[in-house]
């Protein structure tokens, strides 16, 4: 069994900067990627980014340019390095793991979830 766990959300002001982190432990060999999912209240959970195993990445189109995704594999952890951000970002964040290869943040398509992380980006 995979576990994952999110950190860094927080309250910040319209054009700030935020770093979000997920750690990963128990069976780490079982995941080819790591994605990052957001909520917002009265709407679906929308994928944000991910990264496989050999550090590829993928961006949402309303995120690219503002948000960056790492990882240490020393440390399994990834990071979602978020800037510029805007109220419509506001949300619980989580993190996500998959076993099927391929980078994608279709939410149906993970198989391991964080408990999240609440972003709050006040304008």
């Amino acid at each position: 069994q995979l576990q994952l766990v999110e950190s860094g959300g927080g309250l910040v002001q319209s054009g700030g900067s935020l770093r979000l982190s997920c750690g990963a432990s128990g069976f780490t060999r079982e995941y080819s990627a790591i994605g990052w999912f957001r909520q917002a209240p009265g709407k679906e959970r929308e994928g944000v980014s991910c990264i496989s195993s050999v550090g590829r990445t993928y961006y949402a189109d309303s995120v690219k340019g503002r948000f960056t995704i790492s990882r240490d594999n020393a440390k399994n952890t990834v990071y979602l390095q978020m800037n510029s951000l805007e109220p419509e970002d506001s949300g619980i964040y989580y993190c996500a793991a998959r076993r099927g290869v391929g980078l994608t943040i279709t939410t149906s398509l993970y198989d391991y979830w964080g408990q999240g992380t609440q972003v709050t980006v006040s304008s």
